[in-house]
């Protein structure tokens, strides 16, 4: 399974609005298959995006992660970085141009924009 940003992009949003301590997969998302939300948290844990207990030995489908209480200071970083829709755009079609990137790139990216932003206003 391919990883999807956008996908987890909109887990990082669904987890940080939750009323309650840790969103309950598959977040209110449709039109994800479950395994799909399933195998996102699994990687955004990996990723330390999101605090979550593995939980991949009790379900035979597949990779499985729960998050239990909330984002981590890296998926809050991450998030902040990439809330904006134009600023998200823009890194999607810079990353488009190699296929795809790890997190620490698309964090990077994500940053330069930001920064440039900032240049710009000041």
């Amino acid at each position: 399974m391919q990883r999807n940003m956008d996908l987890v992009r909109i887990i990082l949003m669904r987890i940080e609005d939750s009323r309650s301590e840790g969103a309950v997969p598959p977040f209110g998302l449709q039109g994800f298959a479950p395994e799909q939300v399933d195998y996102h948290a699994h990687i955004m844990m990996e990723d330390g995006l999101i605090e979550a207990v593995d939980v991949s030995n009790l379900k035979r489908n597949g990779l499985k992660a729960e998050p239990q209480v909330a984002l981590t200071a890296k998926g809050h970083d991450f998030l902040d970085l990439s809330r904006d829709q134009m600023r998200w755009n823009k890194a999607k079609a810079i990353i488009r141009k190699v296929g795809s990137a790890p997190i620490a790139v698309w964090m990077k990216v994500l940053t330069d924009l930001l920064l440039k932003e900032l240049s710009v206003t000041s």
